[in-house]
């Protein structure tokens, strides 16, 4: 029995003898004796290995370990969630681009911001139009026709504008529903019909556009000597041409209104909308342009900003032209206006021909 008591209190004795020993270790580090420098903290490691090492290095360590751990792959898709362009053996060099972000920012603007302002602008061009048809609707001429017909336009002009016009039409159509068939046709047709209608139209804005191009530089060559600022210029543009007063303003053989649809909505418009429409069909390759997405988001930027302004201003341009004021589009049919029409709206011009 006595002996049963011992062979079963020694392993208690063990370790109340181990624990002893541990604090009075501990105790004795704490107080040094006289004339001993106090002894330094231990340093906590992250595993046995770590005894030894400075604690920077087992820190490093520790944070080395911890980004190369099994299963961690967000080293990976940093790298490809970044615009870098990696090394990659096969002849196009962009695959070396994952996952490109910016093109999330091009979508958002194109369908954030481009297609919402531009929706209202050329809603407030269209309202624009219909007012003043409501409120001045076609603006007769002061007195009566004399059927004597003066040339205002030669065939080739008049050849030139029109393939213009017709083609500026087909883009600004087949373009609206690129940009916005998928709200307003698709619901309508399916996505069977609508997807052949859209390629349909694809091609003919891809085909057309060069065209369009050609008739601008055709129509600057054409006109420019014309639309050069003259005299009375700022008089009809205070007075708007005299649509808001009726008072009868002066003008040479184009006024301040078409020298402004020439100067911004043609050179300039048309100038940005044709160059990168001609990036993104990609016809002649250009020097120092790399094709690639970037570019290409740019370019489709710039061509749905400029072909949106374009639209809404030519939207006035066709209402002068055509309903809005009487005989203005005789002089594009036929090449010739009345006498008493040439008179009262470019008397300046009328003046020197006579």
């Amino acid at each position: 029995m006595n002996q049963s008591i011992r062979v079963t209190l020694r392993p208690w004795a063990l370790a109340a003898g181990l624990l002893f020993s541990i604090f009075s270790g501990v105790s004795s580090a704490q107080q040094p004796t006289q004339g001993q420098p106090a002894a330094l903290p231990p340093v906590e490691s992250a595993n046995i290995m770590d005894v030894g090492r400075a604690p920077n290095a087992t820190i490093e360590a520790e944070r080395r370990a911890q980004a190369n751990q099994p299963g961690n792959n967000a080293p990976i898709w940093r790298t490809v969630n970044s615009d870098a362009v990696n090394y990659v053996s096969i002849p196009d060099k962009q695959a070396g681009v994952l996952i490109q972000k910016s093109g999330q920012e091009w979508r958002l603007i194109r369908d954030g911001v481009i297609t919402v302002y531009g929706a209202w602008l050329l809603a407030l061009a269209i309202c624009g139009v219909l007012a003043m048809f409501l409120v001045r609707g076609t603006i007769k001429l002061h007195e009566p026709m004399t059927g004597r017909k003066i040339q205002r336009f030669t065939s080739v002009e008049r050849l030139t504008h029109w393939v213009m016009a017709f083609s500026f039409v087909g883009l600004a159509i087949t373009g609206l529903l690129i940009l916005y068939g998928k709200y307003f046709v698709l619901p309508v047709l399916g996505a069977s019909i609508f997807g052949t209608l859209l390629l349909i139209s694809k091609n003919i804005h891809n085909f057309t556009g060069p065209l369009f191009t050609i008739s601008i530089v055709v129509f600057f060559f054409l006109f420019v000597k014309r639309n050069l600022p003259e005299r009375g210029d700022m008089q009809w543009a205070m007075s708007f041409g005299g649509m808001l007063s009726g008072k009868h303003v002066p003008a040479g053989f184009f006024n301040f209104g078409e020298k402004f649809w020439f100067w911004f909505g043609m050179v300039i418009l048309g100038t940005l909308v044709s160059a990168s429409g001609w990036v993104l069909d990609m016809i002649v390759p250009i020097p120092g342009i790399e094709y690639w997405r970037g570019t290409m988001q740019i370019a489709n930027i710039v061509h749905g900003v400029g072909a949106l302004i374009m639209t809404a201003l030519a939207l006035g341009h066709i209402y002068i032209g055509t309903i809005g004021m009487q005989g203005s589009i005789d002089g594009m049919k036929t090449g010739y206006v009345d006498e008493t029409w040439a008179k009262e709206h470019h008397e300046i011009w009328y003046n020197k021909v006579k």
